[in-house]
């Protein structure tokens, strides 16, 4: 077995090695409360950190503000709007890139154990995973457990 390595072909000819392509899935509604002190700019850089960020989405239900969709926007955020459960769309967006291998590493933004399988099957496809709480009392032990790599956010 091999591990696989990005390169790009530079204008001289040559290989040469690129950080990974991050996705950064939030899961708005369990991270933006008012017991977190979570800010936008926080959740960018920690994505930042990891590698090159390819997908950058926040994730919210139809009872969020106006304000915060527009911030998220402002700091490059996709903002992804649903009627229903945001688990089940960001797992199931999440999932595809995955499957088609959009991304290097996962990371999602969630105090919610319902990620886990998320993270377990992103393990199993070789993608590298990230589990980011919103602070120490709303981290999910499972979701930590599951990942290749856990980061607590911090006021």
């Amino acid at each position: 077995m091999f591990d696989a390595v990005r390169a790009r072909l530079t204008p001289a000819g040559s290989f040469e090695p690129t950080e990974p392509a991050v996705g950064l899935f939030v899961d708005g509604p369990n991270v933006f409360r008012n017991e977190f002190d979570v800010d936008l700019d926080d959740l960018r850089d920690a994505a930042t950190e990891l590698g090159r960020v390819g997908v950058l989405r926040l994730y919210l239900d139809e009872h969020a503000t106006p304000g915060l969709i527009q911030a998220a926007e402002a700091r490059g955020f996709e903002v992804i709007i649903t009627s229903g459960d945001v688990d089940v769309k960001l797992a199931v967006d999440a999932t595809a890139l995955v499957s088609e291998r959009t991304i290097d590493r996962l990371a999602i933004a969630s105090r919610d154990t319902d990620f886990k399988p998320v993270l377990e099957y992103a393990g199993t496809a070789g993608v590298e995973t990230t589990a980011i709480a919103p602070g120490s009392h709303g981290r999910s032990d499972a979701l930590q457990n599951a990942a290749d790599e856990a980061i607590t956010l911090e006021p």
